[in-house]
């Protein structure tokens, strides 16, 4: 977590990219990121070059003999004019051609990379306050760059429109433990954004299976290469993502321009587990959405084509926690229905989990809960989870401050043991519904279809009562003016 001088240094730096007029919050960490890899890519060389001296083998830098200057260590020295045509004339042409490889990651996200500082004199500043910290000894410390590259993109949540790229990382967790990720799942997001949900499944793995995701030839490659797989449409947030992603350690994640809805994308029973937070509210012409979603949901409604996509992309026995507007479990036209009977009578529905709409302010109020869902193909839900949840540990208005309050640990405790629900009252902030109930009641997955309300009797005072209460005052008064009286005399 960033906290303290560290934080003040980010914030006093994305100040400086505001106040030298670059205001677009996507423009503002694109460049930064391009910069931090700048900086990292001298200080390989220089470490690859130790290592080669120390096992007396030849070594080659990544910077050649011709372009010396290129090296962060050497530029950042330069008057401000020299630094600026460096780096735009130089050092930006130079990091796209990089990989030799044009299918890798690293290609398609550097591939349009393009060197948007204005001034010297900006460039100079900037450079000057990256590098110091990079060098604060905070920065060093373990996973602490992630942490500033999730710091830096929570500011897209303050930003404005921005922020509905970004589900906020503690949902994502828990999102990532309801699913329980392991080191051999091949996981995807169609709707992937910043890839936030991707970094937090390899954070869940690096730190329940270190040994198995580090130590192991294959089970590594895996991580690096096959595991993580995100789709979006915009190229920008590609760029963010795959950056966020190798941030992250994922070396060669599959984040690729996709629209996920469309023919252009005929995935189907690959992946072991999607974890997604796809666009409310969209609606797509019929002649662009890919035939065999209609067929499940006839809806131009994003939501639900998502849903119909999620099922289709899932291998049998995958499993998908995905991230709904309300309407989705209660809306009464026969494409709600119809999407939600697919996965309650032909799959396996496992829970549904409301959140308060506060969640995803600043920038939305939306009511959200998470759907859990396996696909089979051949039924088998029997009883549906619900949890109604009050509070997620930050507060519910715009401000978002911690708090006390916080029932995700619980959640979590209660989904991973459900033979113990069984035993709830409706009145409870859990408990199990029977699949034929919700049969029954339309294919309704709102909460309050089935959650009773205890009542608690009070009791009041009797107009008699009250009277004399009101009597016993009116006396006390008088006796008290008439005592105020006898002392101005």
């Amino acid at each position: 977590m960033i906290t303290g001088e560290l934080k003040n240094k980010i914030d006093r730096l994305w100040e400086m990219f505001w106040t030298g007029g670059i205001t677009n919050p996507l423009d503002v960490i694109e460049q930064i990121t391009y910069l931090m890899f700048i900086r990292d890519l001298d200080a390989l060389d220089d470490t690859r070059r130790k290592e080669s001296q120390m096992l007396r083998v030849p070594f080659t830098s990544i910077f050649g003999d011709k372009t010396e200057s290129f090296k962060w260590s050497v530029f950042r020295d330069f008057a401000p004019e020299k630094m600026y045509k460096t780096v735009q004339e130089g050092v930006f042409p130079f990091i796209k051609t990089l990989h030799g490889d044009k299918n890798s990651a690293y290609s398609r996200y550097m591939s349009d990379a393009l060197f948007k500082i204005p001034t010297p004199q900006l460039l100079e500043k900037i450079i000057t306050a990256l590098d110091d910290i990079m060098s604060n000894p905070t920065y060093k410390e373990k996973d602490m760059r992630g942490d500033v590259y999730e710091y830096l993109l929570s500011k897209l949540a303050t930003s404005g429109t921005n922020g509905q790229f970004r589900t906020p990382r503690h949902i994502i967790r828990m999102m990532v433990e309801l699913l329980d990720i392991n080191p051999d799942d091949t996981i995807c997001d169609p709707a992937c954004g910043t890839a936030g949900f991707l970094v937090g499944a390899g954070e869940y793995l690096k730190e329940k299976y270190f040994n198995d995701i580090f130590y192991n030839k294959e089970k590594k490659a895996h991580y690096n290469n096959g595991m993580f797989h995100g789709y979006d449409m915009d190229r920008t947030m590609l760029r963010i993502g795959a950056m966020n992603m190798m941030t992250h350690g994922i070396e060669n994640p599959d984040i690729a321009y996709k629209d996920s809805l469309s023919d252009q994308n005929s995935l189907s029973n690959t992946f072991t587990k999607i974890l997604a937070n796809p666009p409310f509210k969209g609606s797509l012409d019929y002649d662009i959405v890919s035939a065999d979603l209609l067929k499940v949901t006839k809806t131009k409604k994003t939501e639900l084509l998502f849903l119909a996509l999620f099922l289709r992309m899932l291998r049998t026995s995958g499993r998908c926690a995905a991230i709904v507007p309300d309407g989705v479990l209660f809306g009464a036209s026969n494409a709600h229905k119809s999407i939600r009977k697919e996965i309650i009578e032909n799959n396996r529905l496992e829970a549904v989990i409301s959140m308060p709409s506060g969640v995803f302010k600043p920038y939305a109020g939306v009511s959200t809960a998470v759907v859990i869902f396996t696909k089979t193909g051949h039924g088998g839900t029997d009883k549906v989870w619900f949890y109604d949840m009050q509070a997620d540990g930050f507060s519910l208005d715009d401000k978002r401050d911690p708090v006390q309050e916080n029932d995700i640990p619980d959640i979590i405790t209660r989904f991973k043991n459900l033979p113990a629900e069984a035993k709830r009252k409706r009145t409870d902030k859990s408990f199990l519904v029977p699949v034929q109930e919700i049969i029954d009641n339309g294919y309704d997955l709102s909460i309050n279809k089935y959650k009773q309300i205890e009542y608690v009797p009070e009791e009041y005072p009797t107009p008699k009562e009250i009277l004399a209460e009101i009597a016993t005052l009116e006396k006390d008064i008088t006796k008290g003016l008439k005592e105020l009286e006898g002392m101005l005399k």
